[in-house]
């Protein structure tokens, strides 16, 4: 995946996280739950953090391996 690409899906990745969490839906509400329903969002926005790390770090999702596919001996 080239840098551009990149930057667009990291991008995505983040409006996607924050989307969510100002979204009424959620998977556990906080109407219900009280402050244990903010764990849900935050779940959200610290895996879109890993992910969007991932991305512009140039490291690949799966492995932790760099995207060049070199590996260390």
């Amino acid at each position: 995946m080239n840098n551009r690409r990149r930057t667009i899906a990291a991008v995505l990745v983040g409006l996607g996280a924050l989307v969510y969490g100002i979204s009424p839906v959620d998977i556990i509400p906080e109407l219900i739950a009280g402050p244990l329903g903010l764990t849900d969002d935050l779940a959200v926005l610290i895996g879109a953090g890993v992910g969007i790390w991932k991305l512009l770090s140039g490291r690949s999702p799966d492995t932790g391996n760099s995207a060049s596919g070199s590996a260390r001996p």
